[in-house]
């Protein structure tokens, strides 16, 4: 089935999945999970209502009951899976997707992720295949409040940043059900309302034409920073106070001066397979254990826990953390972060200015190649650059990043889409563009 993905269930609503097949995963995901209770919640998007009811029906019919938290970002799913002791969980969303797109995020005991490894594909199997044959005894519906007590949670990392002129962009998503209670009146807000519709700009704040609007308010409104939510609120991005967008990963080596230099939580700091090494290096002076891995929270999540991380982040804007159930919250993170700039603030720091002191090297992007055969392409490209030049890393997961003495790629095909993707980094943008000129030419690009 279309909408069953690497990390969730996602697609167009009514054409990748539909209520029929919506009420199906909901009565076989008690019996995939070993579970007889599934706490369940929602985002803003104009099917969500309907996608729950039809879920929430599949589950009872199977014996279940449905804890429903209603109106929810992502993390406060995993906060309430995780704190609670639910083995089993669903918010329904499509993140940053468009508006007719929606979805299911599952995961397990302790938040885990359920991806498509690690269940997605079993429950796509019996949605396909098995018959539905309800239970005599059927479960109920538990509605279940918990905003107030994630909003405390929240509130427990002590925000501290009144001295910073931030513009919010909510991105008319869940984030709107926190901020007020978070970040207060301060704040020049936009796309400050709950609209399935997205009627400020989808909720996709890696698509630069989504951002256009935060620029604008950053240097309209001359503020230190603007801070952008996507649609479930599962991660932040931020631009600087010259509207510049800040790569998300960047972000992983700030969060540092709070878990490393404040808290004096040295260990295990993951990040995935495209991050900067600029982030690598700054990390390490602070005394950080570097490991990088796969991208993706169903990957992300897992190997946290795994090795006890203390923290963690991806260039997409996930921040994972261990002190969250090794699960990613963009409201979090955004504390965190905002917290560590008002410092560098009242030491007479720009956004800008701490920015250019973690970036060492010069970066591509991340670049999408249409090619017809991804594996091969990734042979070529891998077999010239090592026959010309002595690696010094070497990872083969995830497609492949391979290090050089003044330069590295990583270039791995995308989980989702007719992509190969790549990016690199170089000391100087004239060895980039050298670089990203042969990988040109090797496509026929």
């Amino acid at each position: 089935m279309k909408a069953f993905k690497a990390y969730d269930i996602r697609g167009e609503y009514g054409v990748d999945f539909d209520k029929e097949s919506v009420y199906k995963m909901g009565f076989f995901l008690p019996q995939l999970l070993h579970v007889d209770k599934i706490l369940v919640g929602r985002d803003i998007r104009l099917s969500s209502d309907e996608i729950f009811e039809t879920l929430s029906q599949g589950i009872i019919d199977a014996g279940c009951d449905v804890y429903n938290i209603g109106l929810a970002t992502t993390p406060m799913v995993y906060y309430a899976t995780a704190k609670h002791g639910f083995e089993a969980s669903v918010q329904i969303t499509a993140s940053h997707n468009p508006k007719n797109h929606n979805g299911l995020k599952i995961s397990g005991k302790n938040a885990m992720p359920i991806g498509y490894d690690t269940g997605l594909k079993d429950l796509e199997y019996k949605v396909e295949h098995d018959k539905v044959e309800a239970k005599a005894v059927k479960g109920k519906i538990i509605e279940l409040q918990l905003l107030d007590e994630y909003i405390q949670f929240q509130l427990s990392y002590r925000p501290a940043f009144d001295n910073l002129n931030m513009v919010v962009d909510c991105s008319n998503g869940m984030a709107n059900l926190l901020v007020d209670k978070i970040f207060g009146s301060r704040p020049y807000y936009i796309n400050k309302t709950m609209d399935g519709s997205f009627p400020g700009h989808e909720p996709n704040p890696l698509e630069p034409k989504n951002i256009v609007q935060l620029q604008q308010t950053v240097k309209q409104q001359h503020a230190d920073i603007g801070v952008i939510f996507d649609g479930d609120a599962d991660r932040v991005m931020f631009v600087d106070e010259k509207g510049d967008f800040i790569s998300p990963d960047l972000m992983i080596a700030l969060l540092g001066h709070y878990f490393l230099e404040e808290r004096k939580e040295y260990g295990n700091v993951l990040f995935d397979i495209r991050t900067s090494k600029s982030v690598k290096e700054y990390l390490q002076n602070m005394g950080a254990t570097i490991n990088i891995w796969r991208v993706g929270r169903a990957y992300a999540a897992l190997k946290l826990k795994e090795i006890d991380g203390v923290f963690g982040g991806e260039l997409a804007g996930h921040y994972y953390f261990r002190d969250f159930f090794y699960s990613d919250s963009g409201m979090l993170a955004s504390i965190l972060i905002l917290n560590i700039l008002a410092k560098f603030k009242s030491e007479g720091k720009t956004v800008s200015q701490v920015v250019a002191g973690i970036v060492k090297y010069a970066n591509s992007g991340e670049i999408n190649y249409v090619v017809d055969n991804k594996s091969e392409t990734m042979e070529k490209i891998k077999n010239y650059f090592c026959e010309k030049e002595t690696y010094t890393e070497y990872f083969d997961f995830d497609g492949y990043r391979i290090e050089f003495k003044d330069w590295w790629f990583n270039i791995r095909p995308s989980n989702t889409e007719p992509y190969l993707r790549f990016i690199a980094e170089a000391r100087t943008q004239t060895l980039l563009q050298e670089k990203l000129q042969i990988v040109r030419q090797l496509i026929g690009q």
